[in-house]
């Protein structure tokens, strides 16, 4: 089974060349919960089809203009992941440069959960 830095590495590497929901196919545990520090229903994920679903929302609400992710930085059972990006609102046609962390938590070579902060 792979370790949590093998993991963090190749699904940061299929994220950094835009394979968001193969990463997602490979890696996510049955149960995964994915965590946003939003109101509303995006806020809270929870399972393989809650998340696929979330995806497909953000990119069809969102264009994406460039996008990169930084190398894994990982503790244990966890990694963090920078992702930088360029993207426009297609409902408010607003366009902004976005930054979040993401904190992933492995086990039994699955992530089980994905934690996001967002920076100004």
């Amino acid at each position: 089974m792979p370790n949590t830095q093998d993991i963090a590495k190749d699904f940061v590497q299929m994220c950094q060349q835009g394979q968001f929901d193969e990463a997602g196919v490979k890696y996510w545990a049955d149960n995964v919960v994915s965590l946003e520090p939003m109101e509303g229903e995006m806020a809270r994920a929870e399972g393989l089809d809650a998340l696929k679903a979330k995806g497909e929302w953000w990119f069809s609400s969102h264009d994406v203009h460039s996008f990169s992710a930084s190398e894994p930085m990982v503790n244990g059972d966890q990694f963090m992941v920078q992702f930088d990006m360029d993207i426009t609102k297609k409902e408010s046609g607003e366009r902004m440069q976005m930054q979040e962390q993401a904190l992933y938590t492995v086990e039994n070579g699955k992530i089980i959960e994905e934690r996001f902060f967002y920076g100004e």
